[in-house]
């Protein structure tokens, strides 16, 4: 992995937490999908899954991505058949996001996959991979952590924040993010 140690890079001096190699791609990348992806139309879901191919995504041909997201670190980032990331998600894919079958991300919501050990003298970076399981929705401006895991069929309810992972089939909400009820929806497969 490129994650450097903060006892050599320090961040809280401004040092950086990735290697040379990891920024300058990211720096490529951004101007590529600022300049060809991100303001696209609707429509253009093909274009924006070809980018981000491009890029090392491993997206299904069914996945949409809409306009004005933002995508850290293509390579990890893995999408299912039929997984939306609506428009304007904050995709901060510092480490594997795995985005399930008809998993939808909806508008404004954010997906970290990185903090910082608070009570590490150097502040360390540490990277945990994400889940959104098939089914499950992430509603407008929510916000999920490093290293959750959402259930199958799980909702986390507008603006709700989550550091654990959720149950599958149930609906939370608020901040922290707390079960409501059981979800009654079942697919068809």
């Amino acid at each position: 992995m490129s994650l450097l140690d903060a006892k050599i890079s320090n961040p809280r001096q401004g040092g950086p937490s990735f290697s040379l190699r990891h920024r300058a791609f990211r720096a490529v990348w951004g101007g590529v999908w600022a300049i060809f992806g991100r303001w696209t139309p609707i429509p253009f879901h093909a274009w924006r899954r070809f980018l981000l191919r491009s890029f090392g995504a491993d997206i299904d041909k069914t996945a949409k991505i809409y306009p004005g997201t933002k995508i850290w670190y293509p390579p990890n980032l893995v999408m299912a058949d039929h997984a939306c990331l609506a428009s304007n998600v904050n995709c901060y894919c510092m480490d594997r996001i795995y985005i399930g079958r008809y998993a939808l991300v909806s508008q404004n919501a954010h997906l970290c996959g990185g903090t910082h050990d608070i009570d590490n003298p150097e502040f360390q970076l540490y990277t945990r991979p994400i889940v959104i399981s098939d089914n499950s929705w992430i509603a407008a401006e929510a916000f999920v952590g490093p290293g959750v895991v959402v259930g199958e069929g799980a909702v986390l309810g507008a603006r709700a924040v989550t550091m654990r992972s959720l149950d599958a089939w149930t609906v939370y909400v608020g901040n922290p993010a707390k079960p409501l009820r059981a979800r009654a929806f079942q697919p068809i497969d």
